[in-house]
Parts: structure tokens; sequence; C-alpha cells
């Protein structure tokens, strides 16, 4: 359909899951996307793909916590493409666990990736939209913990329930400034990512075994399911796009049903 032709994109945490959906979701539908991550192997290689299909793309290393990385990254887009359209703030990371077992180091570790970067992406990527004057779209990727509490998980949503606050404050900023960026943040629930397996390594929270997404979606999502990432990016898309040109502040639950309610099965 073209609804991102002639626009540029920036997305972090790019070489899997939500963000590599991202990636293919908005390169399909024509903007050139700028993709960082820490994993130089995956990124490359999502990066190739692209340009096969015919889009797009360009990946740079990049961690998301570190400041002169976050100048660097966009000085580059700025100078290659002369613009910036879109922002997508998904790079995160996730530490199983009771908060009476996690370290210190563990719980900054994950809010410096979770809200560090969410606050590098705005500090960096605004200028750069407001810089083209032609507005832009700010997406912050928060996740359904950042909207009710979860046993395991009490870091995990507290640094998202802080991106979810974060985005309304950017957007009425960028509102007040007349800028034309607005800012909105995505809530996901189960999603079929790396995260779960993750769960079970020492910087996952090492619990006993990987969690198993189709069960935990058979028992707390109404439709039953745990959603594909691309369905994600799906809705990142529609943000990014002029389809919610009035949107701004809001938040955009994809969740198969999780905070509506609960279901009985017959």
């Amino acid at each position: 359909m073209g609804l991102l032709n002639d626009k540029v994109a920036f997305i972090t945490g790019a070489a899997s899951g939500i963000g590599a959906a991202c990636v293919r979701v908005l390169a399909q539908e024509g903007a050139t996307v700028v993709a960082t991550d820490v994993d130089a192997t995956r990124g490359k290689a999502l990066e190739a793909e692209i340009i096969a299909a015919g889009g797009k793309c360009l990946f740079m290393t990049q961690d998301v916590t570190d400041e002169d990385g976050w100048k660097a990254c966009v000085d580059e887009t700025m100078r290659q493409f002369g613009r910036l359209d879109i922002a997508v703030a998904n790079a995160g990371i996730a530490v199983f666990g009771p908060v009476l077992e996690m370290t210190l180091a563990d719980f900054r570790r994950q809010n410096a990736v979770n809200i560090d970067g969410v606050f590098l992406t705005a500090k960096y990527c605004v200028p750069a939209m407001r810089a083209g004057k032609r507005g832009g779209s700010l997406i912050m990727i928060s996740s359904v913990a950042g909207l009710r509490g979860s046993g395991m998980l009490a870091g995990y949503s507290a640094s998202k329930g802080a991106v979810r606050l974060f985005s309304k404050s950017m957007a009425m900023e960028c509102a007040a400034a007349e800028d034309g960026v607005r800012v909105n943040s995505v809530h996901p629930g189960i999603i079929l990512t790396p995260i779960w397996e993750k769960a079970a390594t020492r910087s996952g929270g090492g619990l006993n075994a990987p969690l198993n997404p189709y069960d935990l979606a058979s028992a707390g999502v109404p439709l039953g399911k745990p959603a594909d990432p691309v369905e994600i990016a799906n809705g990142v898309l529609f943000l990014a796009s002029d389809l919610s040109s009035h949107m701004t502040g809001s938040e955009l639950v994809i969740d198969g049903g999780m905070t509506a309610g609960s279901v009985r099965r017959r």
C-alpha cells in the first residue's frame, strides 16, 4: 500500500522479535529503515534480507544505554538520508523472578535498557524530526505489564509503567512545542519472541526452565493464543502512518484481551 513512502524510520532492538517484525513491515510499506541492535550478526542478516526483497535498510550496531552511540547513530541517519520521520523505541529486556531475589545490579540493568533507552530515543530522535519541519511519530514499546501488576515481573512492570507515562508526558511536550511530533505507546501481551527462552538464563532471571508462551496464553489470554510479532508490528505501522494522525499520548493495547478481563472456557 505504500503507507510510509518517502519516510525514514529508526528502530531499536531490531535484530529479532517485535523489532525485526517492525523492520519488515515498515520496509514493506515503503519506509527507509534504520535498524539498530547490539546483535550485529542478526542485524546484518536482516539488513541483507530487506535489501534483497527490494526494500531500503541500514543496520547499525547500537547499545541504547550509550549516549555517545545515540548521537553517532542519529547523526549518521541524518547524513545519509537527511531526515527522520518515525522512531520506534523497541529495545528492552526482561529479568524474571521475585523482587527479594533480584539484585540491585539487575534492577538497574533492566532500567538502563528499558527506561534510559527510551529517554535517549526521545532526546536524540525528536530534534531530528523537528529539523525536517514535517512532524513525526515516536512510538514507545511498553507492555501489558506496564498497565497492571504481574508476579515475578515487578522490576519489569516498573520499567514498562515508566515507559507508559514517559510517553504521555513526551506527547504533551511535543504538543506544546507545536512541532507535529506525535508520541504513543504500544502494549503487547504474550508474544512469540525470545524473551521466554531467556527467562531461564542468568541475565533473564535464572528460572529453572524457559517459559512456554503457548501455555501462558492458554491460561491467561482470552483469545487463547500468543501473538505473532507481526501482529504488533501492524499496530506500530498504524501509529507510524498518517492513519493515526490525530493520536498522541495514547496507548495501543495488543494483548488478545488480557487487560479486558477473563473468560471461562468450555
